[in-house]
């Protein structure tokens, strides 16, 4: 997997840049965050770059606006104050209205692990797979975040795009390998288990394999990108003939995708392999420090997932 590549932040605004190039009704708006990224924008477009300050709600219901005169919009700020502080905005003017608004979440799980629970992006996922007419997008790297760029710029309707700020080494190496059309794709193959992981989380799904491979269990890994709409029938035939599924998660398990996950298992599924889902427990993080610390925590470091799959198919 190599050292640390471009973030997903950075990949995801710099290939939407190069179509915003081309396509003038593409504009995205900010809400005083800045990132170096977004600088592009701001110098060159400047026509198509819109900073509305600090008022989300506000660059929520301007968005639709835009959206109804033709414009496809891109707003972004911390999860928290986007997904959360937006929530009704997000629902009436947007997906009641199917309008092409993507909503790009920046700091996805700990991320922001510093700055405590009020800028932890942990219960995002649970509040918006529940709106109608909403895509949402996980990418695990740079070169998925790349890919969920274009292909959202190609898309009608609403979407909400988490993304991470830090550079993870690779999961891909070439774009043919992130199969948007099924919206997951399988990075590692297994005999025994398989791993379902979204977003930076993958990462880890790959280094907990290599540690469980070192007791002899054969543990796949499968990248989901794409938690909403999920294609349910190739997902299901992905993992058939494994007797135990992980679905690993750095968000809260309550509303997570390791609960939809098992939701589709139970109705679409005549035989369903033992299920393990582990996320952040029903409670704020509290404690302070970076983000492995946070991980430590709540039992998502590589050590305790590698402990407690071992034990819980050892029994």
């Amino acid at each position: 997997m190599g050292s640390l590549a471009k973030g997903m932040r950075d990949a995801f605004f710099d290939t939407l840049f190069s179509i915003a190039l081309k396509n003038k009704d593409i504009l995205l708006l900010t809400a005083d965050i800045g990132a170096i990224c977004h600088d592009k924008f701001r110098k060159s477009l400047p026509k198509q770059y819109v900073n509305v300050g600090i008022a989300e709600q506000n660059m929520v219901g301007l968005s639709a606006g835009l959206a109804l005169t033709g414009k496809k919009i891109y707003i972004y700020s911390i999860i928290p104050f986007l997904a959360m502080r937006c929530y009704e905005q997000i629902r009436v003017d947007i997906c009641c209205m199917d309008l092409p608004v993507k909503i790009i979440g920046i700091g996805a799980g700990f991320d922001y692990s510093t700055l405590g629970p009020t800028h932890h992006g942990t219960e995002d996922i649970a509040l918006m797979r529940f709106l109608p007419n909403l895509t949402i997008y996980s990418p695990s790297d740079n070169l998925c975040a790349s890919e969920i760029a274009r292909k959202s710029s190609r898309e009608d309707g609403p979407a909400y795009i988490r993304l991470d700020r830090t550079g993870y080494p690779p999961i891909y190496r070439d774009s043919g390998k992130i199969n948007m059309r099924l919206g997951f794709s399988v990075v590692k193959g297994g005999k025994d288990l398989c791993i379902i992981a979204s977003g930076n989380m993958v990462y880890t799904a790959l280094k907990v394999s290599g540690r469980l491979s070192e007791h002899s269990a054969s543990c796949g890994v499968i990248d989901l990108f794409k938690l909403k709409p999920i294609n349910a029938e190739k997902l299901i035939c992905a993992i058939k003939g494994l007797s135990h599924v992980v679905v690993l998660e750095e968000h809260c398990l309550s509303g997570g995708i390791g609960e939809n996950i098992a939701a589709l298992f139970l109705s679409q599924m005549g035989q369903c392999p033992r299920l393990k889902l582990l996320g952040i427990p029903d409670r704020f993080c509290a404690e302070y420090g970076k983000r492995e610390s946070l991980r430590r925590a709540c039992n998502l470091d590589v050590g305790s997932i590698s402990n407690i799959i071992l034990e819980w198919i050892k029994k």
